[in-house]
């Protein structure tokens, strides 16, 4: 097998044997088998018109081999088969070898490897939006154009073209994904989120799907189990559609990579309805239940009816297991044991002159967006200490699972508002964006122009398309770690370096130091 599609690859460099993530050298074959068909139909269909059903198809064949999303091979078999189907009906042929994916030119490889990545990133976000039924042409059009470019041969000069064009498109996405989770869940609004879980059966829902937990909280309710939100589900809470539902107690745990600690003896129930699945430990695997595109041998799968999940299995098996019989106080890794969330645009903006006259005033010099996610490499206690350590008078912003270095924190408030703001999942990206704008256009001047230092934090495919977006709206001096991506060639990363600015994380103290003068 080859794979370094994820930060976690084996000696930076790539995964041969077995993936770092736990897929086998069959699932990584059967992913690129995939993946080659899918440039096959792309090529098939230019010109012509796709229908829902295939557009549907295209993205759940990209979203599918994200990292920690699916695991089963039949799976991908039948996918494949699936795709070869559409693309002989419609006259094409299979002739794109997936071996060729990571054939070539180092630099070719590379910039190849950073449009498909950004795709699959780009997919899952159409996925979600589509599901609340909110769909853009040009967004998927160009899954199905940026898999044609995959196998033509470009300069690097227009590679880079292609990523900036990619790049602005995927803010399309995200901004659709932004109106579809607003539109039929509300604008978030600030909340507090306890990791106490209460007496009684509960279930725990982790992915980023909220039409998933929607499902889930109608047909728990007024059956007696508790739901609570896990990793990247933790933004749920700040939904009016989604807070209204009592049984919607808390947070269980922390980030995707502690599962198999925090799950290992826990009396409740499982959902992953997208990429934060590890191989389940044999003490909670029968307590464990994949949705949607989610997939793991001799996992259970939930049935699908009418379109929607039916989440019968996984509530009669929290009943069976009965949950805890008194209440747990967990706690963040820090020791907090409560949680804010919820400062989407609209809540950030409502206090958005609050936040200004702090600038002018001196209260706050500097805005800090620590954001992105988490993993289990070493190196990844970089962003505790740099939150940690900003100084009193710093906005600090964040948004996915790389907050649980630190959200549970009491960092104090600045202004009169909380020095960290929580604007939500990778999701929503869009929202820190916009906010971004909006405080550049206050003070009249460029992003790049405003005490605003981004220090992200990678793992999987969608932090590439959203480092795309970024670099495509010109946005310079992103610091990036733990460690840079190992699909990125040294002439590469030169040129991202020249252009850009882009840099790898030193120390917190040398980061700091260099951001805050």
């Amino acid at each position: 097998m080859f794979c370094f599609q994820c930060e976690q690859t084996v000696g930076s460099k790539a995964c041969t044997k077995v993936g770092a993530c736990g897929k086998s050298p069959q699932v990584s074959a059967a992913q690129d088998e995939l993946t080659a068909a899918l440039v096959d139909l792309a090529r098939t269909v230019e010109g012509k018109n796709t229908d829902s059903s295939m557009d549907g198809l295209m993205m759940r064949g990209l979203f599918v081999t994200v990292t920690n999303v699916n695991f089963d091979n039949q799976d991908f078999k039948e996918l494949v088969e699936e795709v070869r189907s559409q693309t002989s009906r419609l006259g094409g042929s299979a002739t794109f070898p997936a071996a060729a994916l990571w054939r070539g030119d180092p630099d070719i490889v590379s910039l190849r490897s950073t449009l498909l990545f950004g795709l699959r990133g780009m997919a899952a976000y159409a996925w979600h939006a589509r599901a609340l039924g909110h769909t853009d042409e040009t967004v998927t059009g160009w899954l199905y154009k940026g898999l044609r470019e995959i196998e033509c041969e470009h300069s690097v000069t227009e590679w880079f073209d292609l990523l900036m064009e990619f790049g602005r498109v995927n803010l399309k996405c995200m901004e659709l994904l932004n109106a579809a989770n607003t539109g039929t869940f509300g604008h978030p609004a600030p909340a507090q989120v306890t990791t106490t879980i209460e007496p009684g059966p509960f279930v725990v829902m982790s992915g980023h799907d909220l039409l998933d937990l929607e499902e889930l909280l109608e047909q728990t309710a007024g059956k007696g189990v508790n739901v609570y939100t896990h990793g990247e589900m933790l933004p749920a809470h700040a939904y009016p559609g989604l807070r209204k539902y009592p049984h919607l107690k808390g947070n269980f745990g922390t980030a995707w990579q502690n599962q198999q600690q925090e799950f290992a003896g826990a009396p409740g129930v499982f959902v992953f309805n997208t990429n934060c699945l590890m191989p389940p430990k044999a003490s909670y695997a029968d307590r464990v239940f994949t949705s949607a595109v989610v997939a793991y041998p001799g996992l259970k799968h939930l049935p699908e009816s009418g379109g929607r999940t039916d989440y019968t299995p996984a509530i009669e098996k929290a009943l069976e297991l009965g949950g805890y019989k008194t209440r747990q106080e967990f706690t963040g890794i820090n020791g907090g044991k409560t949680l804010t969330t919820g400062f989407g645009l609209e809540a950030v903006m409502g206090v958005a002159g609050a936040v200004i006259e702090a600038v002018k005033s001196g209260a706050v010099k500097h805005f800090l967006l620590v954001g992105g996610c988490d993993g289990a490499k070493p190196g990844r206690n970089y962003y505790t200490e740099l939150v940690a350590k900003s100084p009193a008078d710093t906005f600090i912003l964040t948004l996915a699972c790389g907050k649980y270095r630190f959200n549970d924190l009491d960092l104090g408030t600045v202004g009169g508002l909380p020095r960290l703001i929580d604007v939500g999942q990778c999701n929503d990206a869009y929202s820190a964006i916009r906010i971004a704008l909006a405080l550049a256009d206050a003070f009249k001047c460029g992003v790049n122009e405003l005490p605003l230092s981004l220090v992200l934090s990678w793992y999987e495919q969608k932090a590439v398309c959203i480092l795309l977006t970024l670099l495509a709206l010109g946005i310079r001096n992103i610091r990036l770690g733990p460690s840079l991506p190992a699909f990125i060639s040294p002439n590469v990363l030169a040129v991202l370096v020249e252009q850009f600015g882009l840099k790898p994380i030193d120390t917190a103290e040398a980061d700091l130091k260099a951001i805050l003068g």
